[in-house]
């Protein structure tokens, strides 16, 4: 699947979850590298970095949450994930399971591993799954 209709099918992912329990929800103007959405929750309104992964390996779903440029022969790292960016990181993976994680506790670096137990308590009920690629 295109990289862009994947990251939009993890944001009204996202958007659905957080409306369900309760959360109002505002997208940015424009294009923001910080932020993908942002949510009122306890009292005040927090950024969220929407992350999506198709990759199942090792019984874990591996999510890549570093921000990397736009020119696909560029392999150069612009960002790393940082709790200084964002309050909140919604990860859903290809078969549906979301988690919704203050940024906080994810710390910072490239790379996530989903699906075991060391984030367990952030998992929330699962979606749809991604939608698999079309044939063009």
């Amino acid at each position: 699947m295109n990289p862009r209709r994947q990251g939009d099918a993890g944001e009204l992912s996202a958007m659905e979850w957080l409306v369900w329990n309760g959360h109002d929800v505002c997208l940015p103007l424009g294009h923001s590298p910080d932020i993908d959405l942002v949510t009122w929750i306890d009292g005040r309104w927090a950024g969220v970095q929407v992350k999506t992964s198709s990759q199942w390996r090792g019984n874990r779903w591996e999510f890549s949450i570093c921000t990397r440029g736009g020119n696909q022969s560029w392999g150069g790292l612009v960002k790393r994930f940082s709790a200084e960016r964002c309050d909140y990181l919604f990860a859903v993976a290809g078969d549906g399971r979301r988690w919704f994680i203050p940024a906080t506790v994810v710390g910072g670096g490239t790379h996530l591993v989903l699906g075991g137990p060391k984030y367990e308590a952030f998992e929330v009920e699962p979606g749809r799954p991604l939608p698999p690629g079309r044939a063009a």
